[in-house]
């Protein structure tokens, strides 16, 4: 399967800031790519950092700009898969900043009694979730966690991400989540999911059914939100004036969520 994905993003920055970008394809898949930034019209060189799960960070300091990203990308080949360790699974066992599993405990474990990690499980959850909430673009806020969305009933795909996240953490399932690219994702934008550890890897669950999970390409990986964002600013104001998100694939295959899926 080829994929191909951009991003384009316009900001003005009102004064001295760091700005840390994740908008590139994750190292492991055989890609061809072009990014490049400028400020107030001109190119600008910014380094490159790799978090632990291949996220790739471009981390620009500025003064007050007007900044503008371009990435195009065409992935021609699926993502190698990396073993998670002890202290992975571990770690995503654990309540954070946006995913309050100790909270939804009660709530998880009468939901979904009786049910064992493992596809049945998965499926349960994103079908719960998806029935409960309303997928409403502007609904909710940024400092929303899942406790706050199941309790307004509608947001979108990161809270969706979120709830998923926590209820199967609270069911003792390490979970994560993943910021993708979404060929037949509509409305086109960033996109993140969540992943689920069951069966020895990594499996995808995507309660907003908005796109087929064999096509989706990593861009970061993280507890939550907090550690995937497209975008984080330190320092003076940033005002994202355009963002504009393309992702195609040569073939948008079925999806059935009862069945396991990966992302590659």
């Amino acid at each position: 399967m080829q994929r191909h994905v951009s991003a384009h993003l316009e900001l003005t920055v009102s004064g001295p800031a760091q700005l840390a970008f994740i908008v590139e394809v994750a190292r492991g898949y055989a890609v061809t790519e072009s990014l490049s930034i400028t400020r107030d019209g001109r190119a600008v060189t910014v380094p490159e950092w790799d978090d632990v799960h291949g996220a790739r960070i471009r981390s620009l300091d500025t003064d007050a700009a007007k900044v503008v990203l371009d990435y195009t990308a065409t992935v021609t080949d699926f993502a190698e898969t990396v073993p998670a360790t002890d202290v992975e699974l571990l770690t995503y066992l654990r309540p954070s900043r946006y995913c309050e599993a100790d909270s939804l405990f009660p709530t998880a474990r009468a939901e979904f009694a009786g049910l064992a990690a493992g596809p049945e499980l998965l499926a349960a959850v994103s079908s719960w979730v998806g029935t409960e909430l309303s997928y409403v673009p502007g609904s909710s806020l940024p400092t929303d966690g899942a406790v706050n969305t199941l309790l307004a009933r509608q947001g979108v795909c990161r809270d969706y991400a979120h709830l998923v996240i926590a209820l199967l953490r609270a069911l003792d399932v390490p979970a994560r989540l993943a910021a993708v690219y979404a060929p037949g994702l509509d409305p086109m934008d960033f996109h993140a999911v969540a992943e689920a550890w069951v069966e020895g890897a990594w499996h995808v669950v995507d309660a907003t059914t908005l796109a087929p999970r064999s096509t989706l390409v990593r861009i970061a990986t993280g507890r939550d939100a907090a550690d995937t964002a497209f975008l984080s600013n330190y320092g003076a104001n940033v005002r994202l004036d355009n963002l504009w998100v393309t992702a195609v694939a040569d073939e948008l295959p079925g999806d059935d969520v009862t069945q396991l899926a990966r992302i590659h």
